[in-house]
């Protein structure tokens, strides 16, 4: 995010402070595609919706904001509560109690789908950076971005952990097996 907020032809101080002010990370993504989607299509105050937007340029909108709310909320909150220490049990603002719907999820994560969620990050932060920088670029780039971005979705909710783990073991296993015959 912050590289996004910083890139050069981006975004200015002004619309840097509005996307920081927000309280917590998840408010400032939002933002940021708020005022991604304001800047490209010169919106200073109307509601961003089919009528301000266009139905398609409103779709992508949604979209992205979709990817947030089911995809990345989530990850966005864990890796807060994890970064300030709560390994084990995260608690809520005031760290007056364990948040049991966070440690529920935290305890479904595992190191597939932590890498699904990244990579669902560098393709939303693809489509935001050419919607900032480029209107070509976003109007040429969006499908095949979003393209990658619902594949990753996809993987994320079909792909097997325990598959995954035995090709991650097997694929060690032979390794090992190389080393030993050279």
């Amino acid at each position: 995010l912050k590289k996004l907020l910083h890139e050069e032809s981006g975004f200015n101080d002004s619309e840097r402070n509005i996307v920081l002010s927000e309280v917590s990370q998840l408010e400032q993504w939002e933002k940021t595609i708020e005022l991604a989607f304001r800047k490209h299509h010169k919106i200073t105050k109307a509601p961003l919706d089919k009528y301000s937007l266009g139905i398609t340029e409103a779709a992508k909108f949604d979209a992205l904001n979709d990817v947030l709310s089911n995809e990345l909320k989530i990850i966005i909150e864990i890796r807060n509560k994890l970064a300030h220490g709560q390994w084990v049990y995260p608690l809520n603002n005031n760290e007056t109690a364990v948040e049991s719907d966070k440690y529920r999820l935290i305890n479904q994560e595992n190191f597939q789908s932590l890498q699904f969620k990244y990579s669902l990050i560098k393709h939303l932060v693809n489509v935001v950076h050419d919607l900032v920088i480029s209107e070509t670029t976003f109007k040429r780039d969006f499908d095949s971005h979003f393209k990658k971005l619902l594949q990753v979705r996809t993987n994320l909710r079909t792909k097997s952990y325990e598959k995954y783990k035995e090709s991650l073991i097997l694929s060690r296993e032979k390794a090992r097996t190389l080393r030993k015959n050279r």
